[in-house]
C-alpha cells in the first residue's frame, strides 16, 4: 500500500502528461493497482484498512491519495486518476454521480460525530462551546465546500438554540474564525500547535490526536456526519474497485472503521 498526500500533484501530472489510467497492473506483480481517493479524516484508518484488505486480497495493491472531500471530487472531475472516492459526506459523491463521472449511488459506510478541540492544556481558558463565541477568541476552521464546514454550521446552529447560550452566538461565532484551512487534518494540526483557540473537528481526529482537549457538546446539539463511496466511471478495473468499497462497508471495513471510533453508517 502506498500513501500519498500530495493528489493535486498527481493530478498536475497527469494533465501534463495527456492521459492517467484509474487502474493498472503492479511492474512485476500482475496484481490490480487500485487508486483510492479519501477524505483527510480517513487518513489514518484508511492506512489499516487497505493493509488488512491487501493481506486478504493479495491479487490487488492500493494506493491512497487524502484530501478535503470537496477538493478531491473536482481532482476526479477535471481527470485524476482514482478508482474509489471515499468522502466524508454524501453530496460530493453525490455530484460525481450526477455528472456522469461514477458509477450508481453513494454507499455509506461510516458515520462520525463532531468535536470542539483545544489545544493541549486549554491555554485560554475556554469551559464550554459557549465561550467560541467570546470576544477575542480565535477559531480555526476550515474552508468552505470541506465538508467539515457544513457540518460545523449546523452545530454551531445547534448549539446557538441551547439554554444558557448567548444572543448572537452564530454572528459571534463566525466573527472569531481567524483562518480557512484547505481539510479538517489542517485544522487539527494548527489547534496542536496552537495557533488558534478552538476548532471543530470531527470526533475521530480529536480522539487520534494527543495534543489537543475536548470541550463537551450538549446532548442533542451534536450533528451526525455520514461518509459515502462511488466507484468512479473511469476506473478500468471497476469489479475491482466496487469489491473494496463493498469490503468497506461490510463487516471487515466496520470492524476496521470502528477500532479508529468511526460510527456506523446511518
Amino acid at each position: 500500500m502506498r500513501l500519498s498526500l500530495a493528489a493535486p500533484l498527481v493530478v498536475a501530472a497527469c494533465l501534463i502528461a495527456g492521459a492517467c489510467s484509474g487502474a493498472t497492473a503492479a511492474p512485476g506483480t500482475g496484481a490490480v493497482e487500485l487508486t483510492v481517493f479519501g477524505a483527510a479524516s480517513l487518513k489514518g484508518v484508511l492506512e489499516r484498512a487497505v493493509t488488512v484488505y491487501e493481506a486478504a486480497q493479495p491479487g490487488v495493491a492500493i494506493t491512497v491519495s487524502t484530501d478535503s472531500s470537496a477538493a478531491l471530487e473536482t481532482q476526479i472531475e477535471q481527470g485524476a486518476p482514482a478508482d474509489v472516492f471515499l468522502a466524508a459526506d454524501t453530496t460530493n459523491p453525490g455530484k460525481l454521480v450526477e455528472a456522469g463521472f461514477a458509477w450508481d449511488e453513494p454507499v455509506a459506510f461510516a458515520g462520525n460525530e463532531l468535536a470542539v478541540i483545544v489545544p493541549k492544556g486549554n491555554p485560554a481558558g475556554l469551559t464550554s462551546p459557549a465561550d467560541l463565541a467570546r470576544v477575542g477568541v480565535k477559531i480555526v476552521a476550515a474552508g468552505n465546500g470541506v465538508p467539515i464546514t457544513g457540518y460545523a454550521t449546523q452545530l454551531v446552529a445547534n448549539l446557538a438554540r441551547q439554554p444558557g447560550y448567548p444572543t448572537g452566538f452564530v454572528a459571534a461565532y463566525a466573527a472569531n474564525v481567524v483562518s480557512k484551512e484547505d481539510n479538517v487534518k489542517a485544522v487539527v494540526a494548527k489547534i496542536e500547535l496552537g495557533e488558534g483557540d478552538a476548532g471543530i473537528v470531527y470526533a475521530t481526529d480529536s480522539a487520534a490526536s494527543g495534543k489537543v482537549d475536548r470541550l463537551e457538546v450538549p446532548a442533542g446539539a451534536n450533528v451526525p456526519a455520514t461518509y459515502a463511496g462511488v466507484v468512479v466511471r473511469a476506473s478500468a478495473h471497476r469489479d475491482a474497485a466496487a469489491a473494496f468499497l463493498a469490503w468497506l462497508a461490510g463487516p471487515g471495513g466496520r470492524a476496521v472503521l470502528a477500532g479508529f471510533g468511526f460510527l456506523p453508517a446511518p
